[in-house]
């Protein structure tokens, strides 16, 4: 009762002066911190958070050429100005550049890769688009209409991932840095612990089973707002048991692309869309015999081509 006498007179006598600069007025309570600071500050703290992780962790070394993946939206671009903002304020001597995926989606992924061509204008980083058509041969249209909606999000967040890594290797990049919010966090953690889902990307996400772990957290996040934060803190504290068996990395048979399996996801899920059985690779790896013979497009062993990108399929780029 005293409690909620004690919020309410807070809210009553209005917004309490910034707590780091006692300047301005406070326009944030931040749930990490509990602190309550102007937007001015935010930015500061923020960016300086920021920083001492980079130096902290030694995430970088001058010279290092670093792909940013860069969705076109909010979190990849805030990623994309404070690591340039930084990389020139602490002269990190890093070569930075713009990385996107088109993964094909009609009306969607057009407008946001509109954005990231700003960003590339205002924040003067050179941009590499790789689409999925040129990758895999397919769009995620084409794929949408094959498999339906059900399954869609299980080849697009498999080729998304994929795809960056490729993007990277294409710009001989050493590292590939990607934006995540505390809430994308919190729901990968959860739903790791229920089914060690995939991440989810694209206009038929709200489909994916990862739509229901987000509202999930949201009502959790009315309820007490540092909930996001004490499950991210959660699974920092996870411990593997020494008797549980770790899948070994290694390289596809098909494709040379860094697999635990004897063909890489990619390449199963690729073989049933070009057989004509697009639900194949959908579920459990299963054991895969080879390529078929009316496989038209599909995955190949870098070695073998030695054409243009826009002749190669996933698993055809060189490293």
């Amino acid at each position: 009762m005293e409690e909620r006498e004690s919020e309410g007179r807070a809210r009553r006598a209005g917004p309490r002066q910034c707590s780091v600069c006692n300047l301005r007025k406070a326009s944030i309570k931040r749930p990490k911190t509990l602190q309550q600071i102007c937007r001015e500050c935010f930015y500061s703290v923020f960016e300086e958070e920021i920083h001492r992780a980079i130096v902290d962790n030694n995430l970088f070394k001058p010279g290092e050429r670093v792909a940013i993946g860069a969705s076109g939206g909010k979190d990849s671009t805030v990623l994309a100005y404070v690591l340039s903002e930084l990389n020139r304020r602490h002269n990190y001597g890093l070569d930075l550049f713009l990385l996107s995926v088109d993964e094909g989606i009609t009306g969607y992924r057009d407008d946001s890769l509109e954005t990231v061509k700003r960003n590339e204008i205002q924040y003067g980083l050179p941009l590499k688009i790789v689409s999925y058509k040129d990758l895999y041969g397919w769009t995620m249209d084409e794929i949408v209409k094959a498999i339906g909606l059900k399954n869609n999000c299980t080849f697009c967040g498999v080729f998304r991932r994929q795809a960056l890594d490729r993007g990277a290797a294409l710009l001989r990049a050493e590292k590939l840095v990607t934006g995540h919010n505390a809430d994308d966090i919190a729901e990968t953690v959860l739903l790791n612990i229920l089914r060690g889902d995939i991440a989810r990307h694209g206009i038929y996400s709200p489909n994916a089973y990862r739509g229901f772990a987000r509202e999930f957290i949201k009502d959790l996040e009315r309820i007490r707002p540092r909930a996001i934060l004490d499950i991210i803190r959660s699974g920092e504290n996870f411990r593997i048991s020494t008797l549980t068996k770790m899948p070994e990395q290694g390289t596809c048979e098909r494709c040379g692309y860094i697999s635990s399996q004897k063909w890489c996801k990619a390449c199963v899920l690729l073989d049933g869309l070009n057989r004509g059985l697009p639900k194949l690779g959908i579920g459990r790896a299963r054991a895969v015999n080879g390529p078929k013979k009316d496989v038209v497009r599909g995955l190949t062993r870098p070695e073998t081509q030695r054409s243009s990108l826009e002749s190669k399929h996933c698993g055809s780029l060189d490293f």
